[in-house]
């Protein structure tokens, strides 16, 4: 499901805004990241999300977009 997820946001963002990402991690490892340089887009399986906690940490940054 990341890989598939991973690879949406590059084909998405390639159409609609021009950019080209980079895909790093693998789905087996439950993180995934999608890096465009000044943007990294996080790919996480539910366990991950849950232990790190990721919502907390970031309370102050902007969503510019949620998956779910």
């Amino acid at each position: 499901m990341l890989n598939a997820l991973a690879d949406e946001v590059v084909e998405k963002t390639r159409l609609e805004h021009k950019k080209k990402g980079r895909i790093e991690g693998t789905p087996d490892a439950g993180w995934m990241i999608v890096d465009y340089g000044d943007i990294v887009v996080h790919l996480f399986d539910a366990d991950l999300r849950r232990y790190y906690k990721l919502e907390e940490l970031w309370d102050e940054g902007k969503v510019l977009l949620r998956v779910q």
